[in-house]
């Protein structure tokens, strides 16, 4: 994997915000048509109150990622990053910027469910796994953490 180009920005964005509902397309593009889960479990109750964040490059954007706070921790899902600008390291800056933006918060325990695929990724921001894999959408997942 290489760098992010440095150009790549990640702000937090309103889910109602024209950037919000472009982040809303891209989480469909990735895990609706490419992955194949279920329309009807990609969007949920969360997303009206979860903070989210777009990487944005050369104008367009190409991930996103969002935050719900939960009294024991900050649970950070729906991390997805264009086809062609995955290895690039898109993922990591958005996932460094949200936990910073919570830390700024108070906030400093993490957690998530992460495709099995995709463990390295959050193991080297620091996330350690726990309990047995599932399935969510028919995709093998384990629980994350961080202490």
């Amino acid at each position: 994997m290489s760098e992010a180009p440095s150009e790549t920005n990640v702000v937090r964005v309103p889910a109602s915000s024209t950037l919000g509902r472009e982040a809303l397309a891209l989480r469909h593009e990735v895990f609706v048509l490419e992955q194949g889960v279920p329309v009807e479990e990609e969007i949920d109750e969360d997303d009206a109150t979860a903070t989210h964040f777009v990487a944005i490059y050369e104008g367009e954007i190409v991930g996103t990622l969002r935050v719900v706070f939960r009294p024991e921790h900050a649970k950070i899902g729906r991390v997805v990053v264009r086809r062609e600008r995955r290895e690039l390291g898109i993922a990591r800056r958005m996932m460094i910027f949200a936990m910073e933006y919570c830390k700024a918060l108070g906030v400093n325990r993490f957690y998530l469910t992460a495709q099995v695929d995709k463990l390295g990724l959050y193991e080297k921001l620091g996330f350690v796994t726990f309990g047995p894999q599932f399935l969510d959408a028919g995709i093998p997942h384990l629980a994350m953490k961080t202490y």
